[in-house]
């Protein structure tokens, strides 16, 4: 089976998430009309991966202009389902698509005050498929974004192959790669705000490892996108004007680039990508068949919907 995916590498209209759910309808649009049949957006591209902002904190304690940062952010973050997804699911429909995008996902469930690092999954059809929210936001992440939990850990058996996705630093968990590679992912997502050399090794290591395809999507970003009437707008005075510079790559089965990183700009990355070369490539190594030792080796994965309380009726 032979398909052409796209990989979006583009900014988010920072803290709108109305403008940015646009450019992701026309970018999903644009990505069709070249031929992809999937198309993956980096993380946190509705409203925004917030790089250099600090929302007011330090240990012990929260500024009242922060908190105004952070509501804004709220307020251009995303609910699962909403608006938002539904015209998401339009657009897959329209290109005929199966379309992955990193969103700030707003909590319904609960408060509705917290935040989640989610992948949203749709079908060409539009249906919202399923997400994917962020095991363990990285170091400062923690201040504005919780933590998922075992029942959002979904791959997607479609026509081009298994598809699923971890986000960004969740790769260097190596139980949550053993999580996916047991669930048989072949195309395999991962959305990031990674731009470091040091990343392009860790998506090869992985696409090696599951022997699967690893589709790497980062934005590429400037200074002067942001808006400056945001309250702690002086915090970014000290960051460069490139403040990330992408690397987005798609990766094959035996570790090799199929489309080599990208830098410096915007761009929509395609290649053509065959699941043969899983079968080819699972010759000497597979993961989860002849390479794995469960009489020695076994990892138990909680996939129950973590609650704080339990209703005895």
């Amino acid at each position: 089976m032979k398909v052409k995916v796209a990989v979006v590498q583009a900014a988010s209209v920072i803290m709108d998430g109305e403008a940015s759910t646009q450019k992701a309808i026309d970018l999903t649009i644009e990505a069709a009309e070249k031929g992809a049949k999937i198309v993956v957006f980096p993380e946190a591209f509705i409203p925004a991966y917030p790089r250099g902002l600090s929302f007011g904190t330090k240990i012990g304690s929260r500024s009242v202009e922060g908190r105004q940062d952070w509501l804004r952010y709220l307020e251009n973050s995303i609910p699962v389902p909403g608006k938002a997804t539904d015209r998401l699911g339009e657009a897959a429909q329209k290109a005929g698509v199966y379309l992955m995008i990193g969103v700030i996902e707003r909590d319904q469930e609960t408060s509705g005050g917290t935040l989640y690092c989610t992948v949203l999954f749709f079908g060409p059809d539009g249906t919202l498929l399923g997400k994917h929210r962020k095991l363990k936001p990285t170091a400062a992440e923690r201040i504005v974004w919780g933590e998922g939990d075992g029942s959002t850990l979904p791959v997607f058996d479609t026509p081009y192959g298994k598809m699923g996705a971890l986000i960004c630093w969740e790769h260097y968990m190596p139980l949550a790669r053993a999580a996916m590679y047991a669930k048989g992912v072949q195309i395999y997502i991962a959305p990031t705000a990674d731009s470091r050399d040091l990343w392009q090794s860790t998506i090869r290591h992985i696409a090696a490892e599951g022997r699967c395809f690893v589709l790497s999507c980062n934005q590429y970003v400037t200074k002067d996108m942001y808006p400056t009437d945001l309250v702690c707008y002086d915090e970014l005075a000290s960051s460069p004007d490139e403040m990330c510079t992408g690397g987005s790559a798609i990766v094959g089965p035996l570790g090799d680039y199929i489309a080599e990183p990208v830098y410096g700009r915007e761009d929509i990355i395609i290649a053509d990508i065959n699941l043969q070369d899983i079968a080819l490539s699972q010759f000497d190594f597979d993961v989860t068949g002849h390479y794995s030792r469960p009489d020695v080796f076994q990892l138990t994965v909680n996939e129950e919907k973590q609650e704080n309380v339990k209703w005895n009726k």
